[in-house]
């Protein structure tokens, strides 16, 4: 089993299981309802190319940089698309100078696209490389201090981004304790304090207060305890335990400083998908069981949308979109269906509020072109 099967594909001969089996006793019971007031969800444009794995950012001008990723497992992108809001079409960009999947990107302040690590074959790999939307090239920068992919990358408040976990090599072993910083100034990569715990597949949100949580993820075991990074210090502590391992979830920031996490999968991956879902709370460093999901859902976008309402998006592993209320503290299906329950999708909010979902895979390794836009 080659590694871009074990870490990002998983065992595609699996079936999902669904429906009430995925339900978690004790956990709130979900809303079923669905409705115009959650919003909808519309086909739109295809990609240029089918692809799952890829990364999805938005720029300055409020197009949407979609980079590499996969048609099926080992067929690996250089290619790189862009989406216009204002004409809903793809049109080319750059290349990139290495063909990646799983790897991270992070819109930097100057209006540059960091794109860092990933699997570029048979292995990982420690290069990066930066976008420019000028000129609509991609340029490769000093390496990373290690090879990851997978990994988390946080933006943080000085401008410098985090890059944090992953996995270096094949196997259950691969996942890394090891972090560093990726210097807006410098264009260079430095170490940084290590996780306490080895791992891939986790979250991490950038908090109120400038800290990062990464939670979830797992290697050779799934992690409970979270953990925090604080820029200041350059280190990591533990904090609180979700009440369910997991990983391939999603997380979002709530308008009040609490992170919801959602979804992902147990130990069994395709045959143990979660519909269940907690909150953060850094002000006692707690998870705290929320109502579940309406659907089991794994293999997420890492980050859930927040919405102008402050309402979060969840979508991917689903053909349901769902929104999350944090004034009732529960989950609606959104109106209008995706056509399969497609894996690593991209999620990106535009600059009218709306949300472009691309891509990703369904239960085999056959990516495809189509997207699709919610509108709250």
């Amino acid at each position: 089993m080659n590694r871009f099967r074990l870490f990002l594909v998983s065992s595609i001969t699996i079936s999902f299981v669904i429906g009430a089996a995925a339900f978690r006793s004790g956990s709130p019971a979900p809303s079923t309802s669905a409705g115009s007031a959650a919003g909808s969800l519309y086909p739109s444009t295809p990609m240029l190319e089918p692809r799952s794995g890829h990364t999805a950012t938005l720029l300055p001008d409020g197009k949407v940089l979609i980079a590499g990723g996969m048609r099926r497992n080992q067929d690996f992108y250089k290619s790189a698309e862009l989406y216009d809001p204002a004409t809903g079409k793809f049109q080319p960009t750059g290349e990139m100078n290495e063909r990646r999947v799983g790897h991270a990107a992070v819109l930097l302040r100057s209006g540059k696209v960091l794109i860092a690590g990933g699997w570029i074959g048979r292995g990982t790999t420690d290069s990066a490389e930066l976008y420019d939307p000028v000129t609509g090239k991609f340029t490769a920068i000093w390496k990373m201090t290690t090879r990851r992919a997978r990994a988390s990358a946080t933006l943080l408040g000085n401008g410098n981004v985090l890059i944090a976990g992953g996995a270096d090599h094949d196997g259950p072993d691969g996942a890394i304790s090891s972090a560093e910083i990726f210097s807006a100034n410098t264009l260079r990569f430095q170490p940084t304090g290590s996780l306490h715990r080895a791992r891939l597949g986790q979250t991490a949100t950038l908090l109120n207060d400038g800290r990062v949580l990464l939670a979830g993820g797992g290697g050779g075991g799934l992690i409970a305890r979270a953990e925090l990074y604080d820029p200041k210090t350059g280190t990591f502590s533990e904090t609180g335990s979700l009440n369910t391992p997991r990983h391939k979830h999603t997380a979002g920031l709530l308008p009040d400083g609490r992170v919801l996490i959602a979804g992902g999968s147990d130990e069994r991956d395709w045959n143990g998908n979660l519909n269940s879902a907690e909150i953060y709370d850094p002000r006692s460093g707690r998870f705290s069981v929320a109502a579940s999901l309406n659907d089991s859902r794994f293999k997420l976008p890492e980050e859930a949308v927040q919405l102008p309402s402050g309402k979060l998006l969840v979508a991917g592993g689903s053909k349901e979109a769902e929104i999350f209320d944090p004034g009732n503290g529960k989950f609606v299906v959104v109106a209008g269906q995706m056509n399969d329950r497609w894996h690593f999708m991209t999620e990106t909010k535009l600059r009218d509020g709306s949300v472009l979902l691309a891509g990703g895979y369904p239960n085999g390794d056959q990516a495809t072109t189509q997207t699709w836009i919610y509108r709250p």
